[in-house]
């Protein structure tokens, strides 16, 4: 072992401490050289002649003893005499007790007889029992170097600190060096001060915790993460160290470990305070949820004597000095919950879940302490731990979710909840194991029971897994549950099978299952359930045939309209507990893909869209974790809002909406985040916020996603960005992308995304014509079969850009006044600024003027900044245009001069065309205009007309 020695000189006027005594090595004390080497500093000051005095103090545990005792080695190899004493709880009630031991250790064999002190401690001469005690400490000091250290001064009694404030004073100019040690934070005891016993300047030491290497080699570890999370499970307290040292096991976790001797011993100490000990089990049973209210009811405790405990327990360090006064290190709260018998323990912890829920504590913190309460049964529990385990799952913490849930069965529940719970229990094992988790589905179907509550609770699970193998297997388990119930009829299967359906349609890249395969069934359905699941289907399949607009609008409005509904009686057992007895058909439209495509058909139906906000803004929350409450209906407002071209709206929507799935986590894994980052992007792209949109879609995690089919639009969305700023080859990519997915999909639905209206711009952009024409054909097909404003009249725009001539004007002019049948202000602004600008191309300057003058004033309207700024310029251009030249006096507008002389150059019509990048038709207008203001009947004259125009001019 490695030793501290002290080499000191002999001092000649102490002849007693010569080099006959013996120098006896001191043991080393690890992490604690600065506080030896502060004592030590101490001896040369006394061995000088003069008095000094030092305190040890820290809490309990810290080492306090071990350095005095090591300390007064070091002092005994300079040459000191020492004498110690230790005070005692037990003993602290006998007068002198201290006072005896160092008069004991004190007087050698050639000291002068005198009475002992223990006959003089309490007795009539008070004074002469203190003189003879300064007399003994005056007379070893007369022969030497006198160290006196007096081990937990706290617990010394009244008498014996009476001697040491005695002494104090009548002892500075002798070699007298006095250490104390004490508890940090003890309350002051009896009538004597610390500060009366060692004067007000003494050296005061502070003992902490060790640090790191001190710790590790306490424990006989190396350096490194497991000493280093031993020191913080114990604070560095050597004490604690040493009794986790035999408990630390290879793969053991250093704050999960504890020492039942440690928590008896601890309770022991503090018996001494009134209703310290039930304050420090409150405390341990607490754990992090420990506050004053709390703390005081579980412990039974009165508000203002539990104030005092705990203040008392602060000032020892015990407690933390913070708004939650928690144990300090997490192995005394062990070994405080070690040295609790089991059923105490989980008594405690099924008292402290109540007193949490009762103060409205998380379910997480709940459930930590009905995880603890085995052995209590608890019917409420339930729903705590359901609740627990689903925000475990929402956070990735599956494992911890598992244990909650398993905790749950040990409840007694009906075969529903029972079912509930497995199937719950089922997708949290499925993150870790499938096979379980396989199993666990096999069991829940075994418990299925009545009828409607499986087909509930199944419909529950398939909308709170939204995608990618998680809703595999709520598919999976559904599936196995339905082939259960399908000997219950039709209306007792079908919202099951639809749910099951939709859930399939939207979790899968390719075509759904075959809707036919469920016609045979519509005849019998009587329940008002089974009649919103078919009409549910029927509005699909009119969306993915893309046959007919009002079909598929009236289809969904039907499904509306039986919504809402006021629940059943008897309703079934709740598949979520927040959503107790629930039953008001708005489910089919919280299943995301039914709310995909239901937003998109129904945007332009204010009416209908006012009825799915209503149905969808309920006080229950949402069945999938990752969607806010109110979510569905704020994000259909916006997408109503986008449509009707109120873009700035329609963005604080989506905006507000996507920090909240930003906090949950589900911006690009929920098919609803996803939705409603996408639509941000396009109206951040109709408003020219690129900067914005593109760093939006930065963070968006296309390969997360790309299993959802709310991916398509987000393709959409980033094509268009990409053609916006210049990336055009990317963006017309994007966009042919979002089509193959659609096609692959069998989606037939043209207005889901205006793919192909922005994909034969970027192709036209891009020189490439034939690919143009070809989508916008496709494109005007499509929405003349679905017969819906919208889509039509933005595919009508797109045929104008295609078109020449006459052909191009009248498929503008038709989609300006489809569009104005729609509340689709934003298309329309697009279909008047391409019109204006082929008018004012075709010299057609003042029809241009006002069409492009309402283009302007609607997309300012709109906010759509980059189509107003397009506009405005094409304005300006046509008003130019029709200001007539300075230089001939017929009021030739410039572009009629222009091609007049280019004619009289004997430059054919088709020439004159290619030359200035117009129609043959736009050419033959304005030498129309031009034969009739210089008053000729044609071509022949024009040379002429021009040449005696020019002169007069000249003349002038």
């Amino acid at each position: 072992m490695k030793v501290l020695t002290v080499d000191t000189e002999v001092n000649p006027e102490h002849p007693a401490s010569g080099a006959s005594v013996p120098k006896r090595p001191a043991p080393r004390l690890p992490g604690r050289e600065p506080e030896l080497g502060r004592l030590t500093g101490l001896f040369p000051v006394v061995l000088g002649g003069a008095a000094a005095s030092a305190v040890l103090a820290g809490e309990f545990g810290m080492g306090k003893s071990a350095v005095l005792r090591t300390a007064g080695a070091l002092a005994a190899n300079a040459g000191f005499t020492v004498a110690t004493a230790t005070g005692s709880r037990l003993e602290s009630h006998l007068a002198g007790g201290l006072v005896r031991q160092l008069a004991d250790a004190l007087e050698g064999p050639g000291a002068p007889p005198r009475p002992p002190v223990a006959e003089l401690c309490g007795a009539a001469g008070e004074s002469e029992a203190l003189d003879l005690f300064f007399r003994i400490v005056r007379d070893a000091a007369e022969r030497g170097p006198l160290f006196l250290g007096i081990d937990n001064i706290h617990l010394a009694d009244a008498w014996s600190m009476r001697c040491l404030a005695y002494l104090r004073s009548r002892v500075l100019d002798l070699p007298v060096l006095l250490v104390l040690t004490s508890v940090i934070g003890y309350p002051p005891h009896r009538e004597v001060a610390l500060l009366d016993m060692v004067g007000s300047t003494p050296v005061t030491i502070t003992l902490n915790g060790l640090g790191d290497a001190a710790a590790a080699e306490i424990l006989g570890l190396a350096p490194g993460e497991l000493a280093s999370a031993c020191r913080e499970a114990t604070g560095g307290n050597p004490v604690l160290l040493q009794a986790l040292r035999p408990r630390l096991l290879p793969g053991a976790d250093p704050h999960e470990l504890g020492s039942s001797l440690i928590g008896q011993v601890l309770t022991t100490r503090v018996q001494e305070f009134p209703h310290a000990p039930a304050i420090l089990h409150a405390a341990a049973i607490l754990g992090e949820d420990a506050g004053f209210d709390l703390l005081a009811r579980l412990a039974g405790v009165d508000e203002l004597d539990a104030l005092q405990a705990i203040d008392t327990l602060v000032r020892l360090h015990v407690l933390n000095n913070s708004d939650q006064p928690t144990l300090t290190y997490s192995f005394v709260r062990n070994s405080l919950l070690k040295d609790m018998p089991q059923t105490t323990r989980a008594v405690n912890h099924s008292r402290a879940a109540k007193l949490l829920t009762e103060a409205g504590a998380p379910p997480e913190r709940v459930a930590a302490h009905l995880l603890e309460a085995t052995s209590i049964r608890i019917p409420w529990a339930v729903d705590v731990l359901r609740l627990s385990a689903r925000d475990a799952v929402f956070s990735g913490r599956s494992e911890l979710a598992a244990r909650h849930l398993r905790r749950a069965l040990e409840e007694r529940l009906t075969s529903g909840r029972r079912m509930a719970v497995l199937l719950q229990l089922a997708h949290a094992e499925f993150q870790f194991d499938p096979p379980g988790a396989a199993k666990r589905v096999r069991e829940a179907v075994d418990t299925v029971g009545n009828r409607e509550t499986a087909a509930y609770i199944a419909t529950a699970m398939l909308l709170s897994l939204c995608g990618g193998q998680d809703a595999r297997l709520g598919i999976s388990a559904a599936g196995q549950i339905a082939a259960r119930l399908d000997a219950g009829g039709p209306d007792a299967v079908w919202p099951l099978l639809c749910m099951t359906y939709l859930a399939e349609a939207g979790s899968r890249l390719g075509p759904p299952p075959e809707f036919r395969d469920f016609e045979e069934q519509w005849a019998p359905l009587t329940d008002p359930a089974a009649q919103r699941s078919r009409s549910a289907l029927l509005a699909l399949d009119a969306v993915r045939s893309g046959e007919s607009a009002p079909d598929a609008v009236g289809h969904f409005a039907d499904a509306l309209s039986q919504a809402g509904a006021p629940p059943r009686a008897g309703a079934p057992d709740s598949p979520s507990p927040r959503r107790l007895n629930s039953d008001d058909g708005g489910e089919l439209f919280e299943q995301h893909y039914f709310f995909t495509l239901a937003t998109a058909v129904l945007a332009d139906e204010p009416a209908h869209v006012d009825r799915l906000c209503r149905v969808l803004d309920v006080e229950r929350e949402p069945w999938d974790v990752h969607v806010p409450h109110g979510a569905l209906p704020t994000l259909a407002r916006g997408i109503a809002l986008q449509a009707s071209g109120d873009l700035q709206r329609a963005s604080v929507h989506f905006e507000s909406l996507l920090r909240r799935f930003d906090e949950r986590g589900g911006t690009t894994t929920c098919p609803v985040g996803v939705l409603c980052a996408a639509k941000l992007v396009e109206c951040w792209v109709d408003l020219g916020r690129f900067e914005a949109a593109t760093s939006l879609l930065d963070r968006m995690d296309f390969v997360a996603s790309q299993g959802l089919f709310t991916h398509t639009y987000l393709l959409y969305a980033r094509g268009r960005l990409r053609v916006a700023t210049g990336y055009t080859r990317f963006g017309f990519e994007d966009l042919l992308s979002c089509g193959r997915r659609l096609a692959h999909h069998g989606m037939r639905f043209p207005g889901f995304v205006p793919w192909r209206a922005h994909a034969a711009r970027a192709a036209l952009a891009l020189g490439q014509t034939d690919d143009a024409a070809r989508l916008a054909e496709e494109d005007i097909n499509a929405s003349a079969r679905w017969g819906a404003a919208r889509p039509l009249g933005t595919a009508l725009t797109t045929l104008g850009l295609v078109r020449e001539d006459d052909e191009a004007e009248r498929a503008l002019q038709k989609a300006i006044t489809t569009l104005r049948s729609s509340p689709a202000r934003l298309q329309l602004a697009t279909a008047l600024t391409e019109l204006g600008t082929l008018q004012s191309r075709h010299g057609q300057s003042e029809k241009a003027i006002e069409t492009l003058r309402q283009a302007v004033e609607l997309s300012e309207q709109c906010g759509a900044r980059p189509l107003a700024r397009r506009a405005a310029e094409e304005l300006r251009s046509s008003r130019r245009a029709l200001t007539p030249a300075k230089d001939n006096e017929h009021g030739l507008t410039r572009q009629e001069n222009r091609i007049a002389v280019m004619a009289a150059q004997g430059l054919t019509n088709r020439e004159i065309a290619t030359a200035l990048h117009l129609t043959r038709r736009t050419v033959e207008l304005h030498l129309s205009g031009a034969y009739r203001k210089l008053g000729i009947p044609g071509r022949a004259e024009l040379g002429g007309a021009l040449a005696k125009s020019s002169q007069r001019v000249d003349g002038r």
